[in-house]
């Protein structure tokens, strides 16, 4: 896992050392002492409690070290001689929301004077390595006639670690199953596997498609201005990708300037990738380990099942399934009136987000599901709560976040 920070507080650090000089007099040096206190204190918005800090400063010459660890308090005295010294602050604090988060931070400074006032921003250590679902809009939009306009749908896939990602050959899968049904099928193993009934890959040999720290990639349904549609509708002209679809019946056009996925298994005509918009599909972002691709998927990954339908005879199903190992990150979307089942594995996501308050809820058009921003980054961007449990990670009935187009 890689630290991700967040800006919390400052540190107000006075300091003393111990001066020796000689006089033109005296034969031997005469030691003066100037004892004055190196103060750490911290003052961070939604903090209810420092836990445990520890406060580490090494004089930069000659490597000496030294370390003081607090708890429960938001102060603390220290005296060190004068010198060029690295700050570091690490530990542990409570939020006034009761969550435990990491903490860190540090700066080099040179301690010159008797007296002398430094600022060391402290930061939440947020733990990821790769790729995650930032937010997913799945619902229809209202035209300004009242109509249903489905499109505009689209997946934003953010990089919440402090290194370059790369998009290429990520895989976006979706449910086979749904949240609000339970047809009790067997075998069903969600702890190994995620059963799917769509499959896109995004293009790329390796490093074509870099994503910076902190930015994001956006994969349309149709990579165009809707808002010329509609204005209830979202330009994704300059989206990053699009689902390909050649259903005429959608009217969709290419957007020749944005590459497309590739849609390797679905279930449905035109070679379609289709988000239902009740939001009671699961989805997952992944990624082919060594020796693994797309061909090797579909050779390899078929899943078998069946179940006793409502008629009470069997039913026999062959899809495929996306092996939990190879999953970067899962999102589960259920409906709080329909909730039936939980369709990923608990260590990829242990709740449900969702849109509206009950099934086709006209409150749900328009809204989307957008993770928790936990704070600023230091180069600006945002950084996103990640529990792996989605009830408590994103936020339901979310205004989306190209609402007004994609900027970066």
């Amino acid at each position: 896992m890689k630290k991700r920070i967040l800006i919390l507080g400052f540190l107000a650090l006075s300091t003393s050392y111990t001066l020796v000089s000689c006089t033109n007099n005296d034969d031997f040096g005469t030691e003066i002492n100037q004892n004055s206190t190196l103060t750490v204190s911290f003052k961070a918005d939604d903090v209810k409690t420092y836990k445990l800090i520890e406060i580490e400063a090494t004089e930069l010459n000659t490597g000496s070290k030294t370390t003081q660890t607090i708890q429960d308090v938001n102060a603390y005295s220290l005296t060190l001689p004068k010198g060029s010294y690295k700050i570091v602050i690490n530990g542990t604090v409570v939020t006034t929301t009761d969550e435990e988060l990491k903490i860190g931070g540090s700066l080099s400074v040179d301690i010159n004077s008797s007296v002398q006032n430094i600022s060391v921003p402290l930061f939440v250590k947020q733990f990821s390595d790769d790729l995650i679902i930032e937010e997913v809009f799945y619902t229809l939009i209202k035209t300004t006639e009242g109509k249903n306009y489905n499109a505009s749908r689209y997946f934003k896939i953010t990089n919440n670690t402090d290194k370059v990602l790369y998009a290429d050959q990520l895989i976006i899968g979706q449910s086979e199953f749904l949240t609000s049904v339970d047809n009790n099928v067997t075998p069903y193993h969600p702890n190994e596997a995620f059963a799917v009934k769509g499959v896109m890959v995004l293009p790329g040999s390796g490093t074509d498609y870099p994503i910076q720290a902190g930015d994001f990639i956006v994969i349309a349904d149709n990579a165009i201005d809707h808002t010329e549609n509609t204005s209830n509708a979202f330009d994704l002209s300059t989206a990053d990708f699009e689902f390909p679809n050649s259903n005429p019946s959608l009217g969709n056009v290419d957007n020749p300037n944005v590459p497309n996925a590739t849609v390797i298994y679905t279930q449905m005509t035109y070679n379609m990738f289709f988000m239902n918009s009740s939001g009671v599909e699961s989805y997952v972002i992944a990624r082919f380990p060594e020796g693994e691709n797309s061909q090797t998927f579909l050779q390899k990954y078929k899943y078998d099942y069946q179940y006793v339908n409502s008629a009470g005879n069997i039913t026999k199903r062959s899809v495929y399934e996306i092996p939990n190992t190879w999953i970067l990150d899962g999102l589960n979307n259920a409906v709080q009136d329909k909730f039936a089942q939980l369709l990923l594995g608990t260590s990829i996501d242990a709740g449900w987000t969702g849109i509206g308050s009950y099934w086709n809820d006209l409150a749900r058009v328009g809204k989307s599901v957008r993770r928790e921003v936990l704070g600023k980054a230091e180069n600006g961007k945002n950084i996103y709560k990640d529990t792996n449990n989605s009830s408590v990670d994103f936020i339901k009935n979310s205004e989306p976040s190209l609402k007004n187009g994609i900027v970066h």
